[in-house]
């Protein structure tokens, strides 16, 4: 795998980029105070904008320069706004696979965006990269989420019974991949 950190990527109607110092305000407003958005995730939902700047938004503003770091703000190009996040939460380098999470803010589902987001970053780890398999995982009671990975090409691997855990407890997770040579063909 080549590191390149979290570069800006840019869609149609996305501009995908580092967490800038501005962003908590956005951030705890557009979803990560949202029991909506957070109701699948392993963080409740954050009490104020200081509460997430404190602890989340600082994290990732120490981190984002590290070469094998990798996490964007989904930013709406009309709006100049993010609206959501999406990064390689676990990165196994033996196998060159990137697992990849990720938010959106409750106004913007069902819009094709996480879609758009996730075609993106999946173009940046095999191309750019150079990863060998992209992985994600949803909670069962989380369809929509899968529908998300499939849209994106990647193909059901199995169901993890009792396999995570998120803020409601133990759950069971359904696993789907790309593999570099499933997006070249």
């Amino acid at each position: 795998m080549q590191h390149l950190g979290t570069k800006t990527l840019e869609t149609t109607r996305l501009l995908l980029r580092k967490t800038k110092e501005s962003d908590a305000q956005p951030m705890f407003r557009n979803w990560a105070s949202d029991p909506r958005v957070t109701k699948f995730m392993t963080w409740y939902p954050y009490e104020s904008a200081q509460q997430l700047h404190d602890t989340y938004h600082r994290y990732l503003l120490e981190n984002q320069d590290r070469k094998d770091f990798y996490d964007w703000k989904i930013e709406l190009k009309e709006t100049g706004e993010p609206i959501g996040s999406i990064s390689v939460v676990e990165l196994c380098e033996d196998i060159e696979e990137a697992e990849i999470g990720y938010c959106l803010g409750y106004n913007w589902w069902h819009k094709g965006i996480m879609t758009e987001a996730f075609t993106a970053i999946i173009r940046f780890l095999f191309e750019e990269v150079h990863v060998n398999r992209i992985v994600a995982k949803h909670d069962i009671n989380n369809p929509h989420s899968g529908d998300v990975m499939k849209k994106c090409g990647l193909q059901y691997e199995g169901t993890l019974r009792q396999g995570g855990k998120n803020i409601q407890g133990i759950c069971t997770l359904a696993v789907y991949a790309i593999l570099k040579e499933d997006y070249h063909r």
